[in-house]
C-alpha cells in the first residue's frame, strides 16, 4: 500500500516539494505519511501576493462564512476528505486512527478533540458574538455600522494570520478557526508530528465552499517558521518558554507557551478538600496532561500531605492501555527523547530536599514505561515543602502537578503568570483580589476544572481584537 503524501499548499494550490518529511508511527517507527517541506524563500515569495487571498474572503458575506464554517464542521467530524495529492481519501475513522498512531494520543482523546473543533465551527456566530462583544456581523462586510446606537468602524490589522503550530494536541487548531469567519487568510506551519488536523480542516473548509486561496499550508524548518512570523502582519506561535520568549514583547505576535495553570483552595473551603479531589485530578490528567490548561500546581493553606496522597491514590495507578481502549488516559510520546528528558528532569529535581514523589508508592513501577513499542509517562504528583522548590512551579507534557502549602495571603504573589486559575473559595475578599490579579488570564471561581473552556470567552487572547482595530468614524448625510 502506497504511503500517502501531503503537499504544501501555496495560495490554495498543491505543491509537491523535493524535500520530504516523514511522519512515523510512535510505536513501530514505520513511516505512515510523507509531507512536502518548503523553504523560507517560497513562503516569503507567496506572502507578497497575499492580498489576493484576503480579497477572496472579503468578497464573501459574513453570514455565508458562518454557513461555510458549519458545513466544514460537519465534513471535519464525519466526512471523507482528500488526503494528499495522490487521489487518497481519509474518513473520520481513518483520521482518528492515523493521528493516534503518529501522535500517541489514544483514540478517545482524538475523538474528544474532534468534538471541540467541530463545536467551534458549528457555533461560530455565538463565538464571534463573544469575541466582538455583540458586534453586528454585517459590520465586517461594510467596515462600519452601529453598536449600541453608536457609529463604529473597524479595519483589519493584517492581510493574513501566520500560525506556527505544535504537535501536542489537535484542539489547539480551534484557536485559528475564527480567522476565516473574520475574513483573514491563514498561513499554517503545522507541527512536525501533527500535520493531519490542519490539513483535514483545510480540506473540510474547501469542501464546504471556502476559497482554497484562503489557506497556506507550509511544512517548513526553523527559518521558514521565522519567515511566517516576520512576514505575516499578525501571528500566533506555540512552543516552550525559550521559543515564545523571543516574541513576548512583540504586539504583532500572540504567544501560546506554557500555561502554568493552577488550583488554589481558599482558607474558607480547605476543610472540605476531599470534595474537590475529582475535579483536581481531572484538571491534572484530562487529555493526557498535554494541554496548557492542565493544572500543574495545587496551592493550599494546609493539608498538602493529605491532598497529595489522595491525588496520588487516584492518579498513580493509571497505566497505558491499547490506543483504541475507550478508557485510555495516557498518551504515548511521538518523540521518545522527550519522555526521557522529562523523566530525567523530575528525578534530578527530586534530589533537592523538600519534594516527595507521592505517586511512586501507587505506581508499583517506574514512571517511564514501554507498551507495545510506545513510550509513556505515568502520572506524577509531587508534594513540595516550599514554593521555592524547583518542582513546585513546573509544567511537563504529561499528567504532572505539585501540591504545596502556601498561606492564602501569599498565593497571588507567588503564582506568577498563570493561564488558568481555579480558585475554590466563597470568600468575597479573596474573590475580589483574584478578580484584580493581572497575572491570571482565565479565572474560575469554585470547583471548576481548569480544562473547562468557553470558546466565546477565550482563555488566551481575543482573536478579533488581535486582527481588527476600531477607528473613529463619521459619515455625512447624503
Amino acid at each position: 500500500m502506497a504511503i500517502p503524501h501531503i503537499p504544501a499548499i501555496r495560495r490554495g494550490q498543491n505543491y509537491r516539494s523535493l524535500n520530504i518529511n516523514e511522519v512515523q508511527d510512535y510505536r513501530t517507527r514505520e513511516t505512515l505519511l510523507k509531507v512536502s517541506s518548503v523553504n523560507a524563500g517560497v513562503i516569503r515569495r507567496d506572502l507578497k501576493d497575499i492580498e489576493r487571498s484576503r480579497n477572496a474572503l472579503r468578497a464573501i458575506p459574513t453570514a455565508k462564512l458562518f454557513d461555510i464554517c458549519a458545513r466544514a464542521g460537519e465534513f471535519f467530524m464525519n466526512g471523507t476528505l482528500p488526503l494528499g495529492d495522490g487521489g487518497e481519501t481519509q474518513s473520520a475513522e481513518e483520521y482518528v486512527s492515523q493521528l493516534s498512531s503518529t501522535s500517541g494520543l489514544p483514540h478517545v482523546m482524538v475523538q474528544r478533540n474532534m468534538t471541540k473543533i467541530t463545536h467551534v465551527l458549528t457555533e461560530m456566530p455565538t463565538i464571534l458574538r463573544g469575541l466582538t462583544r455583540g458586534l453586528d456581523p454585517s459590520v465586517l462586510d461594510s467596515g462600519a455600522g452601529e453598536q449600541g446606537g453608536v457609529p463604529v468602524a473597524y479595519f483589519a490589522t493584517t492581510q493574513s494570520l501566520g500560525l506556527v503550530m505544535p504537535s501536542n494536541s489537535p484542539a489547539v487548531n480551534s484557536l485559528w478557526l475564527p480567522s476565516i469567519a473574520l475574513k483573514i487568510p491563514v498561513i499554517i506551519k503545522p507541527g512536525r508530528e501533527e500535520p493531519w488536523t490542519p490539513y483535514r480542516l483545510i480540506q473540510a473548509f474547501i469542501a464546504a465552499g471556502c476559497p482554497a486561496e484562503a489557506f497556506g499550508f507550509y511544512p517548513t524548518d526553523h527559518e521558514g517558521s521565522s519567515a511566517i512570523m516576520e512576514n505575516c502582519g499578525r501571528a500566533l506561535i506555540f512552543g516552550d518558554k525559550k521559543t515564545t520568549d523571543k516574541y513576548a514583547n512583540n504586539p504583532a505576535v500572540q504567544v501560546h507557551g506554557p500555561g502554568f495553570s493552577k488550583i488554589l483552595i481558599g482558607e474558607d473551603q480547605i476543610e472540605n478538600w476531599p470534595d474537590f479531589i475529582d475535579v483536581i485530578a481531572g484538571s491534572i490528567a484530562d487529555n493526557g496532561g498535554r494541554s496548557c490548561i492542565n493544572a500543574s500546581a495545587v496551592l493550599v493553606p494546609k493539608y498538602a500531605k493529605e491532598i497529595a496522597d489522595a491525588l496520588a491514590r487516584k492518579l498513580g495507578p493509571i497505566k497505558p492501555v491499547r490506543a483504541d481502549d475507550p478508557e485510555a488516559r495516557l498518551s504515548g510520546f511521538a518523540n521518545p527523547m522527550m519522555a526521557e528528558y522529562i523523566d530525567g528532569a523530575i528525578e534530578e529535581d527530586l534530589k533537592t530536599a523538600g519534594a516527595i514523589d507521592v505517586t511512586a508508592a501507587y505506581r508499583n513501577g517506574p514512571r517511564k514505561v514501554e507498551m507495545d513499542g510506545g513510550i509513556y509517562l505515568r502520572p506524577t504528583v509531587v508534594q513540595c515543602s516550599s514554593w521555592d522548590h524547583p518542582l513546585a512551579n513546573r509544567e511537563f507534557l504529561c499528567p504532572y502537578a505539585s501540591v504545596v502549602e502556601v498561606p492564602q495571603a501569599e498565593m497571588l504573589d507567588k503564582i506568577g503568570p498563570t493561564l488558568v486559575v481555579t480558585a475554590i473559595t466563597r470568600e468575597e475578599r479573596f474573590i475580589n483580589q483574584l478578580m484584580d490579579a493581572d497575572n491570571i488570564d482565565r479565572l474560575n471561581i469554585g470547583p471548576v476544572s481548569t480544562m473547562k473552556i468557553s470558546w466565546d470567552q477565550p482563555h488566551e487572547g481575543n482573536l478579533f481584537e488581535f486582527l481588527y482595530r476600531r477607528r473613529s468614524y463619521e459619515r455625512a448625510a447624503a
